[in-house]
């Protein structure tokens, strides 16, 4: 049986001081009972000394955490701070204050204005102190990644001789290389005497990128615990994220001889939540809960997947709770995934005909940076109206606006396969459009109804023009066109409405 790694989300303490990112106290509930489903193993819950707010999300949490998580409350190396988290704990049922202060010869040089002897002897202190309130204790040793190592033993020699339950080695500043901070916690591993006892847990930053890579350092050399945060929130370039950590151990849990109690398929929608509790976008190609994570663009990779998932997932989307693999079509995309989607839109077709789509979708594609499922349904309309066409639009341009007098010439191919190339003016680049049509086409109708709307999602949604006409008969005529430039598909529409009435007046003719 693999090592158990206890995650403590600071989503609502750490992740909080995200500029931006800041809770209310029932937004923190709200967040606190997601984390429940989650399964983490503890939550630290805020700083209560730091605000009344603070004070009362602990206080808060704490009755809604029940026996299921332990509940934390930060504080400073500082007997007030550790009073009042005592204060604001006592309605949790597993309480743990956490404590400690500054190690690196910067902190203590800059920040405390202490010595080395002094550090050590308030570490001692603080935690003595706290264990006079609970049983569960943690210390942390502030920037311990630029701390001197035979240093940092030190300190955490004196926190668990002191009583300390567990011990956490932040890399504070995001400074150290992964092997480095795996070497750093090995040390304390082997040094300290009755760490063995103690839950060594690591607290990495993401300054350079490399926050997850810190941690698993951290995890394969001996830590048992994790602090980490939803969607990596949290001071400067933010925490460890709680869900790279959970799933690269989950991949890696043999190689790490690690695994956690993470219910995984949670995962994207703890981060949704966050994300819109705190107003903080998760960038799409965020790992793990990105919206591109599961999504594939390119027609090789698409081509891939389609045959065997795993081929270029590494992981199930189904097992973060993000549902299925999405296969975005756009300008890159193949036969393979175009066929795919119309497949699974309900649509087959002969070889000829797709190469026919193809193109379209192609044409299409050039124009948008994503082609949806609404786009699909347009171009294959377009095609099935265009089959049996009369008169067919080849090329249309127009020039408009204030003072020019709108101009249209089209290029219009009939059903004899001669090409006509006209020139029109008009009140308006749509009338001029159909002024030009008109002077090709054999019939002529009133325009009685013209409709424009967007049938896709974007600026450069898809326009669909309805329009209807009336024959000389007396008969009205629908017609529909879909482009991304409305002009053109006001003039498609145009078309087709002209070459449903010349059919229909041939049927009538032939009965």
């Amino acid at each position: 049986m693999t090592r158990k790694i206890h995650i403590l989300d600071t989503t609502l303490r750490d992740g909080e001081q995200s500029p931006g990112a800041s809770m209310n106290t029932e937004e923190k509930l709200i967040v606190a009972q997601q984390l429940l489903r989650l399964h983490v193993d503890a939550i630290e819950a805020g700083f209560p000394i730091s605000s009344p707010g603070d004070f009362r999300s602990v206080q808060d949490i704490g009755r809604l955490a029940g026996d299921d998580v332990v509940v934390v409350a930060l504080t400073r190396a500082v007997d007030a701070d550790i009073d009042c988290a005592a204060e604001a704990l006592a309605t949790a049922k597993r309480p743990r204050i956490h404590t400690g202060l500054g190690v690196s010869p910067q902190h203590m040089r800059e920040k405390l204005g202490m010595t080395e002897d002094e550090v050590v002897e308030r570490a001692a202190h603080c935690v003595r102190y706290a264990r006079k309130y609970v049983d569960d204790v943690e210390f942390y040793a502030e920037d311990a990644g630029r701390a001197d190592q035979a240093f940092l033993e030190r300190v955490i020699q004196a926190a668990v001789d002191a009583g300390a339950t567990v011990v956490n080695i932040p890399d504070t500043t995001g400074y150290q290389m992964p092997e480095d901070f795996g070497r750093r916690i090995k040390g304390l591993a082997d040094h300290v005497r009755g760490i063995e006892d103690v839950i060594i847990s690591v607290h990495t930053h993401n300054d350079l990128g490399m926050a997850t890579a810190l941690a698993l350092a951290g995890v394969r050399n001996g830590a048992r615990q994790v602090e980490c945060t939803i969607n990596g929130l949290g001071e400067r370039a933010g925490n460890t994220a709680l869900e790279e950590v959970a799933m690269a151990i989950k991949m890696h849990g043999d190689e790490l001889d690690a695994h956690t109690d993470i219910e995984t398929r949670e995962l994207t929608r703890a981060s949704r939540l966050v994300s819109r509790i705190t107003g903080m976008t998760v960038q799409a190609n965020k790992a793990i809960v990105g919206a591109n994570a599961f999504a594939h663009s390119s027609g090789i990779h698409q081509d891939g997947v389609l045959k065997a998932r795993d081929t270029y997932e590494i992981i199930d989307p189904a097992d973060v709770g993000a549902g299925a693999s999405q296969i975005v079509l756009s300008a890159r995309s193949g036969h393979a995934a175009l066929r795919h989607r119309l497949c699974e839109l309900g649509y087959t077709f002969a070889d000829t005909e797709f190469d026919d789509i193809y193109r379209r979708f192609l044409e299409v594609a050039d124009q948008k940076k994503e082609v949806y499922d609404e786009d699909l349904e347009s171009i294959v309309q377009e095609r099935q109206r265009d089959v049996t066409a009369i008169y067919t639009l080849d090329a249309l341009q127009v020039s408009c606006g204030d003072p020019l007098i709108p101009t249209a010439t089209a290029t219009i191919t009939d059903e004899d396969g001669v090409r006509h190339v006209v020139c029109a003016t008009g009140t308006g680049p749509v009338d001029a459009a159909y002024k030009a049509v008109d002077m090709v086409v054999s019939a002529h109708g009133d325009l009685a109804e013209y409709v424009v709307k967007a049938i896709t999602r974007g600026i450069d949604a898809i326009g669909e023009v309805t329009v209807r006409i009336v024959g000389e008969d007396g008969h009205t005529y629908t017609g529909r066109g879909a482009d991304t430039d409305v002009i053109v598909s006001s003039a498609k529409a145009y078309v087709n409405a002209i070459n449903r009435m010349i059919q229909s007046q041939r049927a009538d003719k032939a009965a």
